[in-house]
């Protein structure tokens, strides 16, 4: 019965985290034990998982015909549990120390704990329909931690956090429908389910599902036009906008997309459409938008929020050149992205926490007194520029590459963009840590007496992101390698 492991992932942090304010804690030391035990835990099983691939599926609910919710570690289920295994404990242990400010913590980390296990039932998904009730589950647990502050401008950002996510799965469930119709199953299978007998004469039709499902999930990958939640979303705690902009939300959506378009309607069906050019269009011009609209941001969280949309849209762009170097390239900077940007808003929320700063013109001089955390933010935009012997270079080298040999002229054009981006986030990133170190020789830093590096529960995971971005910079070739076997459906 290898396969209940499947089940009890997911199952295990949702249950632990419903008991968090349930249980009679001593004391706050005792809540962070149980939660950092649960979550470790989790991770635990999960690479455990990895390591010992069950051999088949676990099916949890039968409805009618063959329609079911059922759990499958296939390759790319494989990376997407390892990134949040990854992060997931790290991200908790800097919430601890940020939540000591914030206030209402046990039910700010129940539904934390809880969104661990619903992204980890997307990531083992076996079927469309799997996929689509934890993503619309994700929207449901999610939002709570959007308004945890109760403030009105969360409020009014958990409303359009609501409402754009309510939208976008209405478009994944027409997606969802054609898929179950049109397809020989509803399971993913690598290089698609669509039949041609079903299909008949009615292409054009598909096609349009195909982009209806694309902006769909897109929502929550923040895709252009429907991307202006996501700086709103910054109002919230940075442990939660670290990783909505960062692993679980939007890196949910990017990974649907590339269920649907590799797993479902398939690249071969898709290829040389109109839908095709029509998807890649809006990556490659959200890739410009966000860039662009991030340089001119003045306050750091949007500013980061903003060059997440820009850089969700490279995996988006990879997906949409809808080759095995695309996949591969899409899958680098699924990963590569998440430590990096995870790690960029970690130090943001460091600098909120310790001075209360929120701006950019605030930052002036703040890199003399917290020199830990911008060096690492300083590394961080390195990395997001995509400088050699950072891990960020590599995917977008494999990004550059896969476009390049696609023969697809618009894809050749995207690499344009993506030279534009590398320039406009050098601007962005890197004019935010000269502020922090160079202020000037006239500033006062009297004005920053108070300021200091956050204690170790914050500094640790900054460090091993760095060692992370550095060690996959330097050395990515098996990672890359077996990102390919994947594409090519040699690791399934």
């Amino acid at each position: 019965m290898n396969e209940v492991i499947l089940f009890l992932v997911v199952l295990l942090p949702v249950i632990g985290g419903i008991l968090i304010p349930l249980l009679p804690y001593k004391n706050r030391k005792q809540m962070m034990v149980y939660i950092e035990v649960i979550v470790l835990l989790t991770s635990a099983a999960a690479f455990y998982m990895l390591f010992h691939r069950p051999s088949r599926g676990f099916t949890l609910i039968y409805f009618t015909g063959n329609l079911t919710i059922r759990f499958h570690l296939d390759g790319l289920g494989c990376v997407f549990v390892g990134l949040l295994a990854s992060l997931w404990p790290l991200a908790t242990l800097y919430a601890f120390e940020y939540m000591t400010k914030e206030g209402h913590e046990k039910i700010f980390f129940m539904f934390y704990t809880i969104t661990y296990g619903v992204t980890l039932g997307i990531a083992l998904s076996d079927n469309i329909l799997t996929l689509y009730c934890f993503y619309e589950m994700l929207t449901l647990v999610t939002l709570p931690l959007v308004m945890h502050t109760l403030s009105r401008e969360a409020i009014l950002a958990s409303r359009k956090y609501l409402y754009y996510s309510l939208g976008g799965a209405a478009f994944s469930f027409i997606g969802m429908v054609f898929i179950i119709s049109f397809g020989t199953s509803s399971q993913f299978l690598l290089g698609g389910v669509m039949d041609p007998v079903k299909i008949g004469n009615r292409q054009n039709l598909l096609y349009l599902v195909y982009v209806l499902t694309f902006f769909g999930f897109g929502v929550k990958a923040a895709v252009c036009p429907f991307n202006s939640w996501l700086p709103d979303a910054g109002v919230a705690p940075t442990p939660v906008t670290a990783l909505l902009h960062a692993v679980a939300v939007v890196k949910s959506g990017a990974f649907a997309i590339m269920r649907v378009t590799f797993y479902s309607f398939g690249t071969g069906f898709l290829r040389g459409s109109w839908a095709q050019y029509v998807t890649m269009a809006a990556a490659v011009i959200t890739i410009v938008y966000g860039c662009s609209i991030a340089l001119k941001e003045t306050h750091l969280k949007r500013r980061l929020a903003y060059s997440t949309i820009s850089n969700l849209s490279y995996i988006l762009f990879g997906v949409t050149i809808m080759t095995p170097l695309g996949l591969v390239g899409a899958l680098c900077h699924l990963i590569f992205h998440a430590v990096i940007k995870i790690c960029a808003f970690f130090c943001a929320g460091a600098v909120i926490h310790q001075t209360e700063r929120n701006y950019i013109n605030e930052l002036d001089g703040l890199g003399r007194k917290m020199p830990k955390v911008f060096i690492v933010f300083t590394i961080s935009g390195l990395a997001l520029m995509g400088v050699p012997g950072l891990c960020g270079f590599i995917s977008k080298w494999n990004l550059a590459k896969a476009a390049l040999s696609s023969g697809n002229m618009l894809a050749v054009a995207g690499v344009g963009c993506l030279l534009v981006s590398a320039i406009l986030t050098a601007i962005y990133m890197m004019s935010t840590s000269v502020r922090a170190f160079f202020p000037g020789k006239d500033f006062d830093y009297s004005t920053l007496k108070d300021a200091r590096d956050p204690n170790w529960m914050m500094l640790l995971p900054l460090v091993l992101f760095v060692i992370a971005m550095v060690i996959f910079g330097l050395h990515s070739a098996p990672l890359v390698s077996w990102f390919t076997d994947i594409a090519n459906g040699v690791f399934k």
